[in-house]
């Protein structure tokens, strides 16, 4: 499938929709003969063009299938990227609305009204102030789910104001779990946040509501904030730091690298293995390929943890990366090499797997998760702003989008 067209969804009821018993608008025309279109095959998104969080949402929705038209707003790309280099806007198409114009908020409105989800990541009031919000959006649409993407969420002392990823995970407690115990945090990209606690979070609380839409006729809003899909990501810490079994500072733990079995090693070349030997019967297999020796500390007694990290750092410490991936590879010795980004790529498990791929020349991850009977694809390279405005306007029947911005 191309992306060029959208199947009609079994499960939307004909009849009216938004004001004055608006009819659905004509159907798509059938999309041509591919790959299986993926299990959200029919869903209609609007997304809201942003950066971080929003954008990547959006993506993996378009990846599961669903039609995502990206609305662009004229000018330069916010960061700077090049368009068809940004692997967050594939499978997806994308039109140019001006919405300070004053046409442009009755043509969002236009869009979604046609639309099962909209997905918006501007900072709280701007979408209001725009006068395309949740209310003036599900007045059109009333099983319409409105998504909104934040760090901060939609109301507290906070909310109007700016942030990023490394600001929230601080504050949501998550940055100070990363790091050694005597030096500052460790900067997870902007994973952690970003995307697991926001773009995640956020795509559950889409799917869900668009269930509820689809049983009920029923639309809502869903507010998706970094620093609550970041404090929700460690709940299981949370009952761990209650059952007195979790210290509330880093490198100090089980999981934290204060254990010296699930900890990260230097190697002779300057690379690194990480060690997460948990159960005994697989520290004893770790134990036994790096050559410990008999005579190592007691692995269950913590006040001899230095000692045994000094231990298993000095053996790493005589091979290089290469050679104890030799070593460990293919053993229940739960210890690995860690690899930058391209050498992830090129790994033999992740190749047989194909969790990465190219599509158009440009090398990504592959959709994820897997589906067996109605699989993800990649269907269409990132969408330039605006390419595909002719197209949108005639599957979505809209045809004033075709034009330029005013």
């Amino acid at each position: 499938m191309d992306g060029t067209g959208t199947p009609p969804d079994p499960q939307r009821p004909p009849g009216p929709r938004g004001p004055a018993g608006a009819q659905d608008p004509p159907a798509p025309p059938s999309p041509p003969a591919g790959p299986p279109p993926g299990p959200l095959a029919g869903v209609r998104v609007v997304e809201l063009a942003g950066i971080g969080p929003g954008p990547f949402a959006a993506m993996l929705l378009a990846d599961l299938g669903a039609d995502v038209v990206r609305v662009d707003r004229p000018g330069p790309a916010p960061l700077g990227v090049e368009p068809a280099q940004d692997v967050t806007n594939r499978n997806k198409r994308s039109v140019l609305l001006d919405l300070k114009a004053p046409d442009g908020p009755g043509l969002l409105l236009d869009l979604a009204e046609r639309a099962d989800v909209l997905v918006e990541g501007w900072r709280p009031g701007v979408a209001e102030r725009l006068g395309v919000g949740p209310g003036p959006c599900l007045a059109r649409n009333p099983r319409l789910v409105y998504g909104r993407m934040t760090g901060w969420g939609q109301e507290g002392p906070l909310a109007p104001y700016a942030g990023h990823d490394i600001g929230y995970i601080a504050t949501a407690g998550a940055l100070g779990l990363v790091g050694p115990p005597d030096g500052p945090p460790a900067i997870p990209a902007n994973l952690l946040g970003d995307y697991a606690g926001g773009s995640l979070y956020l795509v559950v609380g889409v799917l869900a509501a668009l269930h509820h839409a689809r049983a009920t006729g029923a639309g809502q809003v869903v507010d998706a904030a970094v620093v609550d899909g970041t404090a929700h990501l460690g709940s299981m810490l949370w009952g761990l730091l209650g059952a007195g079994a979790w210290q509330d500072r880093r490198g100090v733990n089980l999981l934290d690298g204060g254990c010296p079995y699930y900890a990260v090693y230097a190697t002779a070349d300057g690379g690194w293995m990480a060690v997460g030997a948990l159960e005994e019967r697989f520290y004893a297999e770790f134990a036994k390929l790096l050559g410990l020796g008999g005579d190592a500390p007691d692995r269950g007694d913590p006040a001899r943890w230095d000692e045994l990290r000094e231990r298993i750092a000095a053996r790493f410490a005589t091979r290089t990366r290469a050679e104890w991936t030799e070593v460990f590879e293919g053993t229940d010795a739960c210890t690995a090499p860690v690899l930058s980004l391209r050498e992830a790529a090129a790994h033999p498990h992740l190749r047989a797997r194909g969790t990465f791929t190219e599509h158009g020349g440009l090398p990504q991850p592959a959709p994820a998760p897997r589906f067996s009977a109605t699989p993800g694809s990649l269907r269409r390279p990132p969408a330039l702003p605006g390419a595909d405005s002719a197209e949108v306007a005639r599957d979505w029947g809209l045809p004033g989008l075709h034009r330029p911005p005013s």
